[in-house]
């Protein structure tokens, strides 16, 4: 992992690191200010301090995953369930009001295909129900209450 985590380092010590700038002239706010900026940098004996225990928590996913217990993880497929119901929901509804008919030109066109008779089955040499040229995409027309 890199040490500032891939965001761009920002100098906190303004125009006060270069030498050049600190022997043009310093305020006395500008002096406070760059000595307490170098005692900050000062750190502790024990600083920085290594935590092994932090880093197998923070890498190993299957513990992160069993660390976050059965109620998160049956809350995260429970809210799954619900969305994939809803989405089921919305395409249902499209389709049943929203289909492709003579009164829009929106809608997507669902077409249902022929049902497969082989020989031997009961009702084979299949004959579609249209009877006369004018039932071929009639995207129901014919059906319409007008």
């Amino acid at each position: 992992m890199a040490q500032t985590a891939g965001v761009k380092p920002f100098p906190i010590a303004g125009r006060v690191a270069s030498e050049r700038e600190r022997t043009l002239g310093m305020t006395p706010t500008e002096r406070c200010w760059r000595k307490q900026w170098l005692q900050d940098q000062i750190l502790d004996p024990n600083e920085p301090c290594d935590i092994p225990e932090y880093w197998k928590e923070r890498t190993n996913p299957i513990r992160r995953i069993y660390t976050a217990g059965p109620q998160s993880l049956a809350r995260f497929i429970g809210c799954k369930c619900l969305l994939a119901a809803f989405g089921v929901l919305c395409i249902h509804y499209y389709f049943k009001y929203n289909g492709n008919d003579w009164t829009k030109k929106g809608g997507w066109r669902v077409i249902k295909t022929r049902p497969m008779i082989l020989p031997g089955q009961e009702g084979f040499p299949f004959k579609p129900d249209r009877c006369e040229h004018t039932d071929y995409a009639n995207r129901n027309f014919r059906n319409s209450p007008i």
